[in-house]
């Protein structure tokens, strides 16, 4: 049959259009791949699996510690009491008792701990068995030696209990280590057992000795495996302080204090924003930062501008992620001496015989005699010096005191702290530390203590 003209001429039209779609399909074939669920050539590369996740044990998170209680509104005032100046130095309780009014925290310097990490006291005669006369004890009360031993404490504890129910502001803290016991807390503060045994034995002081917390003085940790040790210690005693207030009933909280370096050398070291959920309050021993071991004289405790200064190291440890109002600043109750020297940034050819170490003057016995005070308003120290005798001398006076003071307003920083009270004027006397930040500060503290202490083996103490 021969096509009429309509069917030639659809054929004419839809020829070329199926020619043209046919090669845009394989065009588009070629250069996209193959279409989702037709493989081509049989040749089908799938995706690597997502590997399957190991399952994971749940780790137990840290107890944190209770929270902490709301900054102070009035200034920590805090000073050290050493067990030994009962003795040459001729200061007791009672002689503490009365500047009392000023400070608000008392640190009872030192207890000695074990390689086992017990704790111990330093002095069993000055700290728990010495019996006082009448007018060195803070109730008036002689105490009497019986014929069978009795089961009542003495010594200075007993006396700072006996000003603690007077006192009821004053806070009582029993600090370990220092300079010379220090060395047992590198193997205590990384072993775990240790660890334990030492926050037990804190918590059995407070509880025996009717204490309000624990001050604990490592001088110093020395590397990242001690320094996160230190963490952990602290982290045990909190728990174990806390688990007593529970038990006991407790509506105040006991304190855990640490005592801490201010030389770039040793704070570098410190995990201080881990340590800090843990502390209380952090005791900045802002001070020698010149003595003997340095080649030429200094600044042991100036503010700015030094080699080494306080402003330093108080923005360090806020930096590191301390409050400033867990910072208490610490003063120096003390000068350190040097002979043969012109001044300040000079050499020397010697030391002084001092008060009772080679090169150290209790602050009540500046300046030495023939000697001229002078002071930095830039570095915001001061010093003594004789030119006859070449005796250059460096400690704060009632005039750096106050500058500080100012500091400590202006940072809000937590208070001050005496090291170490023995060794300032006492009572109303114009020249005394204690009375310059009493007079510059106001009011200390008046976070009450503690006083009820039903686990004590002590019959007077409970």
């Amino acid at each position: 049959m021969v096509p009429d003209r309509r069917s030639i001429a659809w054929a004419a039209i839809l020829t070329p259009l199926i020619v043209i779609l046919l090669t845009l399909g394989w065009f588009h074939r070629e250069n996209s791949g193959p279409l989702i669920g037709y493989p081509e050539d049989n040749d089908i590369t799938l995706p690597e699996p997502e590997p399957v996740p190991e399952p994971t044990v749940p780790t137990v998170p840290t107890p944190k510690p209770e929270p902490a209680p709301e900054p102070a509104t009035a200034p920590v005032v805090a000073g050290y009491f050493v067990n030994w100046a009962i003795y040459d130095r001729n200061y007791n309780v009672i002689d503490l008792a009365r500047d009392s009014d000023k400070l608000s925290h008392v640190l009872y310097a030192f207890a000695d701990l074990n390689d086992d990490g017990t704790i111990v006291l330093g002095d069993a005669w000055a700290d728990t068995d010495k019996h006082f006369e009448a007018s060195q004890t803070v109730d008036g009360h002689k105490d009497t030696w019986k014929e069978a031993p009795d089961n009542n404490l003495y010594g200075n504890l007993k006396q700072l209990h006996l000003l603690k129910k007077n006192k009821r502001h004053l806070k009582v803290s029993l600090s370990i280590g220092g300079w010379s016991w220090s060395t047992n807390f590198s193997t205590i503060a990384t072993n775990t057992q240790k660890r334990h045994q030492f926050a037990t034995t804190a918590v059995e002081h407070v509880a025996t000795l009717g204490l309000d917390g624990i001050d604990i003085d490592w001088e110093f940790p020395k590397n990242a495996n001690e320094a996160e040790g230190y963490v952990e210690l602290l982290s045990a005693v909190r728990q174990a302080l806390d688990s007593y207030q529970h038990e006991t009933k407790d509506k105040d909280r006991f304190l855990l204090s640490v005592a801490m370096p201010c030389g770039p050398d040793n704070y570098n070291i410190l995990k201080l924003g881990a340590m800090e959920p843990f502390v209380d309050l952090f005791y900045l021993m802002a001070y020698d930062f010149s003595g003997d071991w340095d080649k030429t004289t200094g600044h042991q405790s100036a503010l700015f501008d030094a080699p080494l200064n306080v402003d330093q190291a108080v923005r360090h440890f806020i930096k590191a992620g301390v409050p400033s109002h867990k910072l208490v600043l610490g003063l120096p109750v003390y000068g350190r001496g040097f002979l043969g020297a012109k001044g300040p940034g000079s050499a020397f050819t010697s030391l002084p015989k001092g008060t009772w170490d080679l090169g150290a003057y209790d602050y009540k016995d500046l300046p030495p005699p023939g000697s001229s005070e002078y002071f930095d308003e830039a570095k915001v120290a001061s010093w003594s010096f004789n030119p006859t005798s070449k005796e250059y001398v460096t400690y704060d006076t009632p005039e750096v005191i106050e500058h500080k003071c100012d500091y400590i307003k202006s940072k809000g920083l937590g208070g001050a702290m005496f090291w170490e009270l023995s060794a300032d004027y006492h009572g109303d006397h114009p020249r005394s530390l204690l009375n310059t930040v009493h007079r510059k500060l106001g009011s200390p503290d008046q976070t009450p203590n503690h006083i009820e202490f039903p686990n004590s083996r002590y019959e007077n103490i409970k």
